[in-house]
């Protein structure tokens, strides 16, 4: 079968340019159904919170003052209330800080090794463990109760 009868300059220069009049077509349409960009959008800038990363705080012992109008409220090196305390002995494990005293009681984060906390609760005992509730000083939500074998007084900073 021979096609070149049918392959002539007309029929290339038809179909070219039906081509292209269709892909003119397709053009206008898309242009005349796509959603138009506002410029008045302008720039919205996304908000950022800091937060400092836990800092390591060295192993302080307390001095001792020979001031008599001082009354200490503690013993030398006791964890209480308003005290700070340093998550020690964890080997770099961290701590599990629970909502509640107790091993079987939900882990709500876990502290880092040297990682210092104020007291604000306790003490409470539970599954042989003494605990006390304790807040990050720069962070209110890092709240939790942390058992006393894994805690180490430091004086306040």
């Amino acid at each position: 079968m021979d096609l070149r009868p049918y392959l002539n300059r007309y029929v290339i220069l038809g179909s070219l340019s039906f081509a292209g009049t269709l892909l003119l077509i397709t053009l206008i349409v898309i242009g005349w159904t796509s959603p138009r960009f506002s410029p008045e959008v302008g720039f919205a800038p996304a908000d950022l919170t800091m937060i400092p990363a836990p800092t390591h705080t060295p192993n302080v012992t307390a001095v001792p003052t020979n001031d008599p109008s001082i009354t200490p409220t503690l013993a030398a090196n006791t964890i209480g209330i308003s005290g700070y305390v340093q998550i020690s002995g964890t080997g770099n494990d961290g701590l599990r800080i629970r909502s509640a005293p107790g091993l079987n009681t939900e882990t709500v984060f876990r502290g880092e090794e040297a990682e210092v906390f104020v007291v604000k609760d306790g003490p409470q005992s539970a599954d042989g463990y003494t605990w006390w509730y304790l807040v990050a000083p720069y962070d209110e939500t890092r709240a939790g109760w942390a058992a006393a074998d894994f805690l180490s007084f430091i004086p306040s900073p």
